[in-house]
């Protein structure tokens, strides 16, 4: 299984913006230890508890720590920007980073009203979207009016599958990452692979699944860890923020204290959505996942309070990529002595 992390750079309450960013940095000097395939940064501008602006920015800070893992936008969102920018900051960590880097686009607009009006971008119209990703494409494969610098190799391009990205993926012939719901959507899904039109970069599809990832002794455990993420989220539909997370104990009593129908049933559908348990029923689910939407990647989201928790699911996580099941951390069987040994 090729497995991948997704880092928002989500804060935790006490903590400021700057500690939460370093520790987007420590964790991908991590994963680059442990072995994943990739590490993505997120896009988000202006939401409280999500400390990462400017993914590309963040991606040079870490690709100076790191050595070996791929990494990428998750994704930069392309209605924010100009093209020609996108793609000049994309062939520039190309240029720092040589066969590491990967960009991932997005459509979405900012989070609220405000911001949206702040990035200068309010609406979306129907073909805007597939029109500016053809423009970043042709800035970055130097088929544009001017040559967008440094003149280097372009990085690969994937598309999130919002705003018909996954269609679109589909009939530009790229790779394509799915989150939420879209997930669990087997016709979707299909019908990515059956649209998919070959070219020259890429001779078959190419499917990356986005999954919320928790793993402790216990199921219930497992769900708890969760929570933490699922009440922001829930929250966030409400008062138009994405707030810092709280202790599992302290959303704990949150939840056992309110009657708002809305929000519990907002907390209960995102956990539905992840995949949690003890380390055996996460590995069947995800593979069982995997096999049944024919991905060729698990793109993880690992976020709760404790960062402790992070990065033992991250070790978990890691040992399942090893061809040996070498054992990385404490929710692995120790198959070959507790060894491990990065790729």
């Amino acid at each position: 299984m090729r497995v991948s992390l997704l880092d928002r750079s989500r804060t935790r309450e006490g903590e400021s913006d700057a500690e939460s960013i370093a520790t987007t940095v420590e964790r991908a000097v991590r994963a680059d230890e442990l072995g994943f395939h990739r590490f993505w940064t997120a896009e988000h501008h202006a939401v409280p508890g999500i400390a990462g602006a400017a993914p590309t920015v963040l991606l040079a800070a870490i690709g100076a720590r790191t050595r070996r893992v791929r990494l990428g936008t998750g994704g930069v969102m392309v209605p924010n920007h100009n093209p020609l920018v996108i793609a000049e900051q994309a062939l520039l960590l190309e240029a720092l980073y040589p066969g590491r880097i990967d960009l991932g686009l997005g459509g979405s607009l900012g989070f609220t009203a405000p911001i949206r009006r702040a990035l200068g971008r309010t609406a979306l119209h129907e073909d805007d979207y597939p029109i500016e990703v053809e423009r970043v494409r042709e800035y970055l494969e130097g088929r544009a009016e001017i040559t967008a610098r440094p003149d280097v190799e372009p990085p690969p391009v994937f598309l999130l599958a919002v705003r018909g990205g996954l269609a679109l993926a589909a009939e530009l012939g790229l790779p394509a990452v799915v989150g939420g719901p879209t997930v669990y959507d087997e016709q979707r899904l299909a019908a990515y692979f059956r649209d998919f039109r070959p070219n020259a970069t890429a001779s078959e599809p190419y499917l990356v699944l986005n999954v919320d990832v928790s793993v402790a002794d216990t199921e219930e455990r497992a769900r708890e860890l969760l929570l933490p993420d699922a009440w922001a989220y829930a929250e966030s539909r409400e008062v138009g923020e994405f707030r810092a997370q709280r202790p599992v104990g302290e959303v704990r009593r949150l939840l056992d204290g309110t009657t708002r129908e809305r929000r519990l049933k907002a907390v209960d559908d995102r956990v539905a959505g992840a995949l949690f348990g003890t380390p055996e029923q996460v590995e069947a689910s995800l593979t069982g996942l995997v096999e049944r939407t024919g991905a060729s990647e698990v793109l993880a989201n690992v976020s709760t309070y404790d960062r402790d928790e992070v990065r033992r699911t991250d070790e978990f996580l890691a040992s399942l990529q090893t061809p040996e099941r070498i054992a990385v951390g404490p929710y692995v069987r120790p198959d070959t002595g507790g060894a491990h040994v990065p790729r």
